[in-house]
């Protein structure tokens, strides 16, 4: 197990680096981002500063190294570059110095914040709406998959089957803009609920957060449409063949009843695509809801790429990126062990 586990945690890490090079000659290799660093005004003398700062006076292999120096945990600096961005880590050594550190994403062009913080920020509100919408389609979708299973070629199976290809079919845009205006705003008096809303409100007097978990409903809908019309497709299918296997009949032959044979039995046998659809699918909803964030103005990850991407805040866009694929390396490894935990007939090597 712990080999496999570092065969996989090796795989990840290349395919970061992939990622870093793709991102660094996405948005820097090949252009000066100085003038959007030093806005309208500033002269050449500035220009010229910002540009040694940031590296942009080297060539590009030497800035795509400072970059991945810059990101990767384990790095090596000048003393007064650790002074200067004041690194959260451990280092050794003189005047150059080699240390293991919190990886550094840089500033970003516009607020001049530390883009790691921004990002810590937003995170809580992104991974809130993937859990909440990820609970919503596994507490929908394997009773509704097993139901299906059990009645099937039934109107209860027919009208499943269907609604499922329009829920897999239907873009995430799509349905958060109609969710919004029908719920958000044609029946907001009914429903309570507004075309936009922040997971939390602040106290104009103290200043403190408070959650608001109202306004998670819709996104949390919209996010969790296509995982529950996948998730419901897979268990009915998986549930089919279960069920025509020999051990069930056995089981049913024994005298169990039929609750324990589909639940405990059947249902267990049958998880196991189910949680690769919904390990695959929690790392994809953390894509997917830059979208939803954004079309909700819910405060996440997704929300604050966009409104970077509008600005052209590059390191921003840079960071939400790597933090994604890192989210989705760990989640595809912990996949893969959760296989075994759950169906013995798994093993890893």
């Amino acid at each position: 197990m712990l080999k496999y586990i570092a065969r996989k945690t090796l795989y990840g890490l290349l395919v970061l680096i992939g990622v870093v090079m793709l991102v660094f000659f996405l948005f820097l290799g090949f252009g000066d981002p100085s003038r959007l660093v030093m806005g309208q005004t500033g002269d050449s003398a500035t220009q010229a500063n910002i540009r040694r700062e940031l590296y942009l006076d080297q060539p590009k292999w030497k800035q795509f190294i400072y970059y991945l120096n810059d990101v990767s945990p384990i790095s090596v600096y000048k003393k007064e570059e650790i002074q200067r961005n004041n690194f959260s880590g451990v280092f050794m050594g003189g005047n150059l110095k080699f240390g293991l550190k919190v990886p550094y994403l840089r500033h970003s062009y516009q607020s001049k914040r530390e883009v790691g913080k921004i990002l810590l920020e937003a995170l809580p509100g992104t991974l809130l709406l993937a859990f909440t919408a990820m609970i919503i389609a596994i507490l929908i979708g394997i009773p509704l998959g097993v139901l299906s299973a059990l009645k099937q070629n039934t109107w209860i199976d027919t009208s499943s089957v269907l609604a499922s290809l329009i829920g897999i079919s239907a873009p995430s845009l799509f349905m958060g803009i109609l969710i919004a205006y029908l719920f958000g705003f044609v029946f907001s008096s009914w429903t309570g609920f507004h075309v936009t809303g922040n997971w939390f409100d602040i106290d104009e007097v103290t200043g403190q957060k408070h959650l608001v978990l109202k306004n998670l409903i819709l996104p949390a809908i919209t996010l969790g449409i296509r995982p529950l019309a996948i998730i419901t497709q897979l268990t009915r299918s998986a549930m089919l063949d279960v069920l025509d296997q020999d051990y069930i009949r056995t089981a049913y032959a024994k005298g169990l009843n039929k609750g324990t044979v589909v639940w405990k039995h059947a249902l267990r046998n049958a998880l196991n695509p189910v949680i690769t659809a919904v390990t695959g699918w929690f790392a994809e909803l953390l894509a997917g809801a830059f979208f939803v964030e954004y079309i909700f103005g819910w405060k996440g990850i997704g929300k604050v790429t966009v409104d970077a991407l509008e600005k052209l805040d590059f390191p921003v866009v840079m960071g939400s990126v790597l933090v994604s694929a890192t989210f989705f390396i760990i989640i595809n490894i912990l996949s893969d062990i959760l296989y075994g935990l759950v169906d013995p007939r798994v093993t890893v090597h």
